[in-house]
């Protein structure tokens, strides 16, 4: 069991998602701030980090930065709506694991990563 947490600014999609690790076996914390996820992170809290791009307090590149200089040991994985190519670039120089569209299968993708 991993443990996972999951930051979004959308409650609607933080229950989803808390909902769907549960089934998949894993442990997960659902926040809204990105600050709060960086402390749970450098607190050892976080196996896994997913991430959407809109935080209730930052924008996703910027969390993923603050991970960045926290040292930070827990993989990320980006799940967005956005489909900017120049974005992705930026998110895979940044050092994110992966970066899953929430228009497409995003469950199935999802669960390929956590479980391979």
């Amino acid at each position: 069991m991993s443990r996972i947490v999951h930051v979004d600014n959308s409650e609607f999609f933080r229950k989803l998602m808390k909902t769907f690790l549960s089934e998949l076996g894993h442990e997960s914390m659902s926040l809204a701030r990105g600050e709060d996820a960086v402390s749970e992170v450098k607190a050892g809290s976080a196996d896994w980090v997913i991430t959407g791009m809109s935080l209730a307090d930052m924008g996703g590149e910027e969390f993923i930065k603050r991970l960045a200089v926290s040292d930070r040991s827990a993989p990320v994985i980006v799940v967005t709506s956005s489909d900017e190519k120049t974005q992705y670039k930026r998110l895979n120089a940044l050092g994110v694991k992966a970066i899953i569209q929430k228009s497409g299968d995003w469950k199935s993708d999802l669960a390929e990563i956590l479980t391979g």
